[in-house]
């Protein structure tokens, strides 16, 4: 074990935004974890995880001891007569894993693919997009607690998955479902995460743009690999690539409100792009919602709305002269109060501040 000090994050954190780590552990394996917890000054302090760090913000130097997960590995674990089982190391990237499945004929991740990210991340913040979330294809995951060093495992149930949110979100005092002592944010780094993927599969095409896509095709009945490449597509068309343009991919969670609160918008807004949801409420596109408030294209300092999808703000100054935490911050907040001030919504961000 190597503890690195004052490292650039730089490099480590997708918005690109300038900030140090000032203590950092590679863990490349579990005695790596084990090893800082043995080291008595280490493992007092308090710890960072940084995965791939495509859902972070950077507003300063980092104090806590950052632990960057880069355990890799990915196999078939089993199988039973309706799914296969299929596990993935935390430090595999999201993306690369997700072509790994199809590749060896697994489908079912294919709607969430160019995700960026680790595989370790994912459950943190559910990822999901086109119609299908994490929590639709979990198993279970593998976790060290940092304090005491025990590996431990959650199942579905235990990681108590929400929209972009889960058990690893939450501090002791702030764990959902009405108990004060679950909350896992900063108390345990995730190791293996594993996947039941269905052997019946069937293709999830709710989205319009899945649907746009199929009819310009004339594919009326696509495989796992078609509905992978169109949302490559897609997702290449709408939104900026980190390692060309500084970002955290969509940086406010779609709200949810009331038939009621739906009717009213829409009765002034007509033109809202609006989803029903199963359980009765309505989900808004907060990119749209945004766009209609003024902002796409504008800055504050170096930090953006990416000119091409509202929902995603941008690194304007590059590497040379990246814009800072604050700066996104900021931003972040006068959209909040536009959205607010028009329609009576307060977006929730969906990358974590630090």
């Amino acid at each position: 074990m190597m503890v690195e000090q004052n490292l650039s994050l730089q490099p480590y954190n997708s918005f690109g935004i300038a900030a140090k780590a000032q203590r950092l552990v590679r863990v490349a394996s579990e005695a790596d974890v084990q090893a800082v917890l043995a080291d008595p000054a280490l493992a007092a302090a308090p710890k960072f995880v940084l995965g791939g760090g495509s859902n972070i913000v950077l507003t300063g130097d980092v104090k806590p001891l950052v632990l960057k997960v880069e355990l890799k590995g990915r196999r078939w674990v089993g199988e039973d007569e309706r799914h296969w089982l299929i596990e993935a190391a935390a430090g595999e990237p999201w993306h690369d894993f997700v072509a790994w499945t199809l590749d060896q004929g697994w489908p079912g991740l294919e709607n969430m693919a160019l995700i960026p990210g680790s595989v370790g991340a994912a459950p943190v913040q559910n990822i999901g997009a086109y119609g299908v979330e994490l929590q639709d294809r979990f198993d279970s995951l593998d976790a060290i607690d940092l304090t005491t060093g025990r590996s431990f495992s959650l199942n579905a149930a235990q990681c108590a998955f929400g929209y972009r949110d889960s058990i690893f979100k939450h501090g002791p005092q702030q764990a959902r479902g009405g108990s004060q002592h679950m909350g896992l944010a900063g108390k345990a780094l995730i190791t293996r995460v594993r996947f039941k993927l269905a052997k019946a599969w069937r293709p999830e095409l709710g989205y319009q743009d899945l649907l746009r896509r199929q009819q310009e095709t004339g594919v009326t009945h696509p495989t796992a690999r078609q509905i992978f490449d169109w949302v490559c597509a897609i997702r290449r068309a709408k939104l900026p690539d980190p390692a060309v343009i500084g970002n955290a991919g969509s940086f406010f969670k779609n709200p949810t409100v009331t038939p009621e609160q739906c009717a009213d918008i829409i009765g002034r807004e007509p033109k809202v792009v609006h989803y029903p949801l199963a359980d009765g409420s309505i989900k808004l596109a907060a990119g749209w919602l945004i766009d209609a408030c003024g902002w796409k294209g504008k800055s504050v300092g170096n930090a953006g709305v990416y000119e091409k999808q509202a929902l995603v703000l941008v690194n304007r100054g590059g590497a040379a002269h990246p814009c800072t935490g604050g700066e996104v911050v900021t931003l972040a907040k006068a959209i909040q109060t536009s959205v607010y001030e028009r329609f009576g919504i307060l977006l929730e961000p969906e990358p974590v501040v630090v």
